[in-house]
């Protein structure tokens, strides 16, 4: 049986992390989630603020933003999935202890190389969200890598049961379509 080896935790980095403000955060947020699919419903995906060891809910303050990032995932796979139907939620989030990295210095004093921040590589934000997860943060504030915009990614088992709801939830799929020749007519 494989087990998950974890390294030791930077002290510096738990330092800078523990100094931070632990910022209480009540707003609607949007979540872009397939069909089926439970939008208040975290899971341990690995993602920019998530290596896969703990469930978080990735959400954006903005509903262009939660498209923006669920369109890049789609597109970096080899076959952009045309059959399943995705669909926009407003949910309304209430945490006490959020991180707030949401500009390019907050994130440069945590040791983010934000001259590289859109790329792929997420090393450093998956050992920040680790550490913010240790120090018993219940959500990331950031900036977004896809788009203009802030992602809210909520730590779900850091939370009350009561601190996510879903508010609305859009009757009509995204059109990936649309949406893709909506990106080409901005670029």
């Amino acid at each position: 049986m494989q087990q998950n080896i974890r390294k030791a935790r930077d002290v510096t980095l738990l330092d800078l992390v523990d100094a931070c403000a632990r910022e209480p955060l009540d707003t609607d947020v949007w979540r872009v989630a397939r069909k089926g699919r439970d939008p208040l419903l975290g899971h341990a995906s690995e993602g920019r603020w998530s290596d896969g060891q703990f469930d978080v809910l990735y959400t954006s303050l903005e509903r262009e933003t939660a498209r923006a990032e669920v369109f890049a995932r789609l597109s970096a796979q080899p076959v952009f999935p045309s059959k399943i139907s995705f669909f926009a939620h407003r949910l309304r989030v209430r945490v006490e202890r959020a991180l707030r990295l949401s500009d390019d210095s907050s994130l440069s004093r945590l040791g983010v190389d934000v001259a590289r921040y859109r790329e792929r590589n997420y090393s450093k934000s998956q050992e920040i969200a680790d550490v913010a997860y240790f120090l018993n943060y219940q959500a990331i504030v950031a900036a977004s890598a896809r788009s203009e915009g802030t992602n809210v990614v909520v730590f779900t088992d850091k939370i009350e049961p009561n601190a996510l709801n879903l508010i609305e939830s859009e009757k009509s799929p995204i059109d990936w379509r649309d949406y893709r020749a909506d990106q080409r007519h901005k670029s």
